[in-house]
């Protein structure tokens, strides 16, 4: 199946609902509104396709770069792969769900987000922290130095408030998954997450809106969530 064929399969599966959605969010045209389920067919079909992933994200349409990330094959991108699909990564479900989950299939997945981490650039610094958190809430503890994940939370906790309001995002969820699946730092997440307290996140076309990392651990403590890891990361 070429990329015309995959495009007209997308077009098909589009809903004027979800399109609305996607653009409330951020996604700009163009775009068809396809609902992410709705694309799990069409991959159990075409399975990992590098080539084929690179030329539906050069399209610019939402949905095609979203299904891009779906079919990547993240063994055969390479650090300029990554910063290139950044580049053109246009908004937060974009940078943080389809770069951002990519990346973290990657052995060089820790060296790529330290980098964005440390990046001027918005999209990019949220990119990094959610790799992060796609990282701990899936690879065993037993990956991951305690050190470099106790310094992210020190990062976390002394730049959160000033952060670009989607890194706040991102940071924040840090925070919380450090502290629900990644056992070796549990209480230190937790603490960090009561000394960090709410995080107000400003936004454009609504009121802002105020995170609270604490009140999430301890809902997921409820649901006795510690320790949860996912299964898979992409759809």
């Amino acid at each position: 199946m070429n990329v015309d064929a995959v495009m007209q399969e997308l077009e098909a599966l589009g809903k004027e609902r979800t399109k609305k959605i996607y653009i409330s969010n951020g996604a700009r045209e163009p775009l068809f509104g396809v609902p992410t389920g709705s694309m799990k067919p069409l991959a159990r079909i075409l399975k990992k396709n590098q080539p084929l992933a690179e030329q539906l994200y050069a399209t610019g349409n939402y949905d095609a770069m979203y299904f891009a990330g779906v079919i990547a094959d993240p063994g055969a991108m390479t650090e300029a792969d990554f910063e290139r699909w950044m580049d053109t990564a246009y908004f937060y479900m974009l940078s943080d769900y389809v770069v951002a989950v990519t990346l973290s299939e990657t052995d060089i997945a820790q060296k790529v987000a330290d980098k964005w981490i440390a990046s001027e650039e918005e999209l990019r610094r949220s990119a990094g922290w959610s790799c992060y958190c796609w990282l701990l809430g899936n690879r065993p503890d037993a990956e991951f130095s305690e050190n470099t994940i106790a310094e992210l939370l020190k990062l976390a906790e002394t730049t959160i408030h000033a952060a670009p309001e989607r890194a706040k995002y991102a940071m924040n969820q840090f925070i919380y998954t450090a502290a629900i699946s990644y056992l070796p730092l549990h209480g230190e997440a937790v603490e960090t997450a009561q000394r960090v307290g709410p995080v107000e996140v400003k936004r454009e076309a609504a009121k802002s809106k105020l995170l609270n990392a604490s009140d999430s651990i301890q809902k997921a403590l409820d649901r006795n969530q510690l320790g949860f890891k996912r299964k898979y990361v992409r759809c």
